[in-house]
């Protein structure tokens, strides 16, 4: 079986706010999109990227 968590905003996000972004992760990639206009496109990165974007972020 495939792991894919389906789209999720993230749990700092403001509950009423929809200015955020979306991620899903799968066992290929992580996938970025914007929540306001989802059906815009969506930026797909690997895994050790995403890591290392996360490190940078704290």
């Amino acid at each position: 079986m495939a792991y894919d968590t389906g789209w999720f905003k993230s749990s700092r996000s403001a509950a009423a706010s929809d200015a955020c972004v979306e991620v899903r992760l799968t066992d290929q990639a992580v996938a970025v999109r914007d929540s306001k206009a989802p059906e815009d496109g969506r930026i797909v990165v690997g895994h050790a990227a995403w890591r290392a974007f996360l490190r940078h972020l704290h």
